[in-house]
């Protein structure tokens, strides 16, 4: 089996949330055999700013689930979406 790239929205619950520092907590929350390629950063509104990992997870049953599940655990994380995927 191959891998599968995945962009997921994290939405913060505040303006005021350090998102260098979420980003650091999200990668640390990663379960095994899923890394981070990179960051994007989109305003959303009003100063908020959602982060945008794109997220390398093997192709196999559960996808990108145990991933989303680990992310909307990490205090300032208001919510977590996948916005697109695709394989490698």
């Amino acid at each position: 089996m191959g891998d599968v790239a995945a962009k997921i929205k994290v939405m913060p619950n505040s303006p005021e949330v350090d998102l260098d520092a979420l980003q650091d907590e999200l990668e640390a929350v990663l379960p095994q055999g899923a890394r981070i390629r990179g960051f994007e950063r989109d305003d959303v509104a009003f100063g908020l700013v959602a982060l945008l990992p794109t997220v390398i997870v093997p192709d196999d049953a559960g996808g990108t689930e145990a991933v989303e599940g680990a992310f909307v655990e990490v205090d300032d994380v208001e919510s977590v979406s996948v916005e697109n995927v695709g394989r490698l």
